[in-house]
């Protein structure tokens, strides 16, 4: 499981975000506990920022090599 705040990478889609919460949606007939995901992104100079929910194994533990 994640906590909340912590970094995390999609691995599909390469996004990287912070933990803002849990979530549940129900795929194909099974109940499905989610995570939601607060991504920052840059394109063309501008700085967009918005919520991804998705299932929790489709996200891993991201490190930044930079902050150890």
């Amino acid at each position: 499981m994640f906590t909340m705040d912590e970094f995390v990478r999609n691995q599909e889609t390469g996004q990287l975000g912070k933990v803002i919460g849990y979530g549940h949606q129900i795929i194909n007939n099974v109940y499905t506990v989610t995570l939601k995901v607060l991504v920052a992104e840059t394109a063309n100079s501008r700085k967009r920022v918005f919520v991804v929910e998705d299932t929790i194994s489709a996200w891993s533990h991201w490190v930044d090599s930079l902050r150890n």
